[in-house]
């Protein structure tokens, strides 16, 4: 067949060549259909085997490519007791996810000139307020949503993350977060800039940040059965659980309300409806014939702003990626040749991943409901089928990882045995127990309150209600503090110091973690 089409292709007559043109675009068609369907029946293979290896309870994954779905497809369970089966509607939380449409909605703004990127944050939000005046001034909404205040990664999440306080609240609170890094100096993850920028789109539309995403852009990309609160869980009861492992044993876990930190990372979806979103993006904005997003708009939030570090392991696992940084709510990273665009999420329970390969008109994101960098691999595994199944380089990435994530566990818990051993024994407390109760004051966090109970000493933080500790007395002046209501949080320590006059002046609170800091908090007593 192809012998005859080149031979037509010789031909003088127009009409005749432009058979033949439409014979080859038809025949290349059919072939990059037929090899797209084989990696696809590949990857549907590893995707469901990994999901064993990895104990994972369940997923969703939706890959996209030319505005045709070319997978779509749920594997193992919502709930590990339930054990319903997770299909291409189940919802999970997308979490940080959430950032794209934030900034999308920004960008939307400045396409309709009702803001600029470079408007400072005080135009529209006069009470916002950082460490520093010149920083405060100067901090542009551009600023807000390339993560480079100064503040360090996961700065002050402590103050919304099972907290009461409202979203301006928190804004407001943040003045008293200590920098890390010079204004615009280095990457640090924020999440309470993207929630000032929420709270900027709420001052400009005069919508709440829920409302303005939902007429924006979940309604227009029939993106139905999306919610942006856990409050609306009841519209649907096809949603997953999320899980985390505790004493060895992965349970299920209660889906926490983020509605404080919305616009960071409070948006529940499916693979079906994030696949309308991917299918929006690869499309230059453009979804159904409607004109959402106008290219250049698009362009400009998939540049870099924001550097982002190559560690040493990273340069040596994958060597085709030379840069790595942070645009206007998505981060970017170069692959096989490829600009990648993409973004994660991590959810108590539940963690996620989309990505866009603009020149390959290729994008997929995959949804999961445990505390697992499953994730991860399965990105990598997706990227190196499509964009070079050939290379020496490429491995079986969920075995590496999940061989090194089990290695590291042995290493933690030969960490915590030791520590256990080199702990000093036959101690006891340097006052009575009654001499440690009381109000703490944080500046930045509000008051903490230390109580007897039991015999024993429990801490509960004042703003979040279930942020209540039950203690046991480690050494001396140290007591072993465990949040039951949070088993993804490890156990940690509540350490009493005391002054000259032997009085007990400051608490300060440990759990070692990666994604909460409470040393930030710095109690003092009342």
């Amino acid at each position: 067949m192809l012998y005859a089409i080149f031979a037509l292709l010789k031909t003088k007559t127009m009409k005749k060549r432009s058979i033949v043109l439409l014979l080859l675009t038809i025949v290349f068609n059919i072939c990059s259909a037929q090899i797209s369907n084989s990696i696809v029946k590949d990857l549907d293979l590893y995707f469901q085997a990994s999901l064993n290896e990895w104990k994972v309870p369940g997923m969703a994954i939706a890959i996209v490519r030319n505005d045709s779905i070319l997978l779509l497809k749920g594997y193992g369970v919502k709930n590990v007791e339930t054990k319903e089966k997770v299909d291409e509607n189940t919802l999970f939380a997308i979490a940080s996810n959430s950032k794209t449409f934030t900034a999308s909605a920004l960008a939307k703004l400045v396409q309709e000139n009702k803001l600029s990127w470079n408007d400072p944050v005080t135009k529209y939000l006069p009470y916002f307020e950082l460490y520093n005046p010149y920083v405060s001034s100067e901090m542009k909404i551009r600023d807000l949503l390339c993560h480079r205040s100064g503040l360090a990664t996961f700065s002050g999440d402590l103050l919304w993350y099972g907290s009461n306080y409202s979203r301006e609240d928190i804004v407001r609170r943040a003045k008293y977060l200590k920098p890390t890094y010079g204004f615009r100096e280095k990457f640090g993850y924020s999440n309470i800039m993207f929630l000032a920028a929420g709270l900027v789109i709420e001052k400009v539309t005069g919508m709440t940040w829920d409302n303005y995403i939902k007429k924006e852009f979940l309604t227009p990309l029939n993106m139905t059965n999306t919610i942006t609160s856990t409050k609306d869980i009841s519209k649907n009861s096809n949603i997953a659980s999320p899980h985390t492992e505790y004493n060895d044993k992965i349970i299920p876990i209660e889906l926490l309300n983020w509605d404080n930190i919305a616009p960071a990372g409070s948006i529940i979806s499916s693979a079906s409806d994030m696949s309308n979103w991917l299918r929006m993006q690869l499309n230059k904005g453009k979804f159904n014939d409607k004109q959402i997003l106008l290219p250049e708009t698009q362009m400009q939030m998939w540049q870099a702003q924001t550097t982002q570090d190559i560690s040493k392991n990273s340069a040596n696992l994958f060597p085709s990626t030379h840069f790595k940084a942070y645009g206007l709510g998505w981060s970017m990273f170069d692959y096989h040749g490829r600009k990648i665009i993409g973004h994660n999420g991590g959810y108590d329970g539940m963690i996620s991943q989309s990505i866009i390969i603009p020149e390959e008109n290729l994008g997929f994101v995959i949804l999961t409901n445990m505390n697992s960098t499953l994730y991860y691999p399965l990105m990598y595994k997706v990227l190196d089928a499509f964009l070079c199944p050939t290379c020496k380089e490429n491995k079986d990435w969920s075995k590496y990882f999940l061989s090194t994530i089990n290695k590291q566990k042995e290493a933690d818990k030969k960490e915590i045995e030791n520590a256990h051993k080199n702990k000093i024994v036959n101690t006891k407390p340097s006052l009575n127990l009654e001499a440690y109760t009381g109000r703490y004051t944080s500046k930045l966090y509000g008051d903490a309150e230390v109580k007897i109970e039991n015999n024993q000493l429990s801490i509960q933080f004042i703003p979040a209600p279930m942020f209540k500790a039950s203690t046991k007395h480690s050494h001396y002046d140290t007591f072993e503090i465990e949040f039951t209501q949070f088993p993804s949080l490890p156990k940690g320590s509540a350490t009493f110091i005391l002054n000259k006059d032997a009085k007990v002046e400051q608490m300060k609170i440990d759990v070692p973690n990666p994604d909460f800091d409470f040393g930030e908090l710095e109690f003092f007593k009342q």
